[in-house]
């Protein structure tokens, strides 16, 4: 009984939150404009405003004059600063949060800064309108009655003692408001382990026996936890196991190559809602279940800005805020934010799929893309590519990478590395339909494989021993930060896994 009041209380207070959502439909360019002046107003008297001359700026034109755009490499310095305790550098006060974060198993790791504001206005406010947006799509849910399955990262002190480093998910676990203690699981204990495999087993042990009705996760690391549930339950579906389960909330990678194992695993029918969060902010929320693009947050305390890409070159002279975007054009986003960042090239490329709302679709990252022979292959080509070749041949993966192989006479093809939970009966056939499906969707790889002569059939190595998890783990990168490059214009990641192959 507690839990249906404690689910009608709940769904009532969620509702109310779309109206704020839907302002984003009738006067996005003021919202984010007012973001930008509260931000300048904000930071005017850090070090970074006062050598940017903060005070003086009055509109985006100037800002965009005076700031410059930076990468992570151009800002180490100020993050040192703050890490060692100094206030007031890129953003008021003392800084007592740094999300850790290698991405695609770099070895130089980031340290964003997490402060207050991002904490709370960002990522805490995205979650409550992730559960507005689906309760407004079903009102009629009953997910507040179960628990939410919540696979997150692990965090630990700084090596100066002054502030607490860990992946994102590690800080807003340990975060997050005392009366979601009742509403999730593992407990925080076991979410912040660090030893990824002992934590696996420790979420299933604490996990099986609650009435889970929503999951949140990477695909990757879920579907791990879902088979050791599985494994020690001897339930052959987890519908089985969790009878209420209805939503799984995603990020970090594409779903596409996972919809169909998750399907199967999962036994029946559940909804899906995406959402694009990094250390950075927080930047989409799917927000309807038929159209797989993703609304973008608006007043998140994040000010977009894009860069148009052009043959894989980024024009910067043309960088524009959302008032002047396109529709189908690549861009790399830009952002300026409560968490300190300031005109900061994230690394990932999106594309306007509606202007009235902004809604987006990521395409990649701008530095995961195969252009070796003028192909210009992004990530969601080969994502969508190898989702139908799998459903085609009934086979299915669990992740893949890719890289150009050089060939003589200036020709050459794409060498592959696939690591699937089901191996195609026939992989010559496999391959065969991979490269039609990616010649179908993206036209200058179909026209560089003309009749083979710049570009030949790809090389695919199939592999079936989880692979990609074997080779993290011999490196000492098993966590939800760190993924393999799906594709790469250079082959270093790709010899060194060969090597390990």
């Amino acid at each position: 009984m507690k839990y249906n009041i404690f689910n009608s209380i709940t769904t009532w207070s969620l509702k109310k939150r779309i109206t704020r959502i839907n302002s984003f439909f009738k006067d996005p360019v003021n919202i984010q404009n007012n973001v930008l002046k509260k931000l300048i107003e904000k930071a005017k008297d850090t070090e970074w405003g006062k050598k940017h001359r903060f005070k003086s700026i009055k509109n985006y034109e100037e800002f965009k004059s005076i700031v410059p755009i930076v990468k992570y490499e151009n800002i180490t310095n100020y993050i040192q600063k703050m890490k060692e305790g100094k206030p007031d550098v890129l953003w008021p006060g003392n800084i007592s949060f740094f999300a850790k974060s290698s991405g695609t198993t770099n070895d130089r790791s980031k340290y964003i800064p997490i402060t207050n504001e991002s904490l709370n206005h960002s990522h805490l406010r995205a979650g409550k309108d992730m559960l507005s947006i689906y309760i407004n799509l079903f009102p009629d849910s009953k997910i507040f009655n179960g628990k939410s399955l919540m696979v997150g990262g692990s965090k630990s002190l700084g090596k100066e003692r002054n502030y607490i480093v860990g992946d994102l998910s590690s800080i807003l676990i340990s975060n997050l408001p005392i009366w979601t203690t009742f509403m999730r699981t593992p407990s925080i204990e076991t979410a912040l382990m660090s030893d990824w495999e002992k934590k696996m087993e420790k979420i299933a042990d604490e996990a099986i026996d609650q009435n889970i009705s929503s999951m949140s996760g990477v695909p990757s690391w879920t579907m791990v936890l879902l088979r050791k549930v599985l494994q020690k339950t001897g339930k052959s579906k987890i519908c089985e196991v969790w009878p209420n389960l209805e939503l799984y909330m995603h990020g970090g990678i594409s779903m596409q190559p996972y919809k169909k194992e998750f399907d199967e695993v999962i036994g029946k029918k559940i909804n899906y809602l995406e959402i694009y969060n990094a250390s950075e902010g927080f930047f989409g929320i799917q927000n309807y279940l038929d159209d797989s693009s993703l609304l973008l947050m608006l007043d998140y305390g994040i000010f977009y800005e894009f860069i148009p890409i052009v043959n894989n070159e980024q024009k910067v002279d043309k960088i524009t805020s959302i008032e002047g975007v396109k529709l189908n054009v690549n861009y790399a986003m830009v952002i300026s934010t409560n968490g300190g960042l300031w005109r900061y090239n994230i690394g990932d490329t999106i594309i306007f799929t509606s202007l009235k709302p902004y809604k987006i679709k990521i395409s990649g990252r701008t530095k995961h893309f195969i252009n070796a022979f003028g192909e210009e292959l992004m990530v969601s080509n080969t994502d969508l590519a190898i989702q139908i070749a799998c459903e085609k041949m009934k086979c299915k993966i669990k992740d893949y990478t890719a890289a150009p192989k050089f060939l003589k006479n200036s020709s050459g093809c794409h060498e592959w590395i696939i690591d699937f939970e089901k191996i195609p009966e026939n992989k010559e056939l496999f391959t065969d339909l991979l490269d039609k499906e990616i010649r179908a969707i993206n036209s200058d790889y179909d026209a560089k494989r003309y009749k083979d002569i710049l570009l030949k059939k790809p090389i695919i190595h199939f592999c079936d021993n989880n692979f990609f998890y074997e080779w993290l783990k011999k490196n000492k990168k098993i966590g939800g930060q760190n993924k393999v490059p799906r594709l790469s214009n250079s082959r270093d990641k790709l010899e060194d896994l060969l090597k390990y192959l």
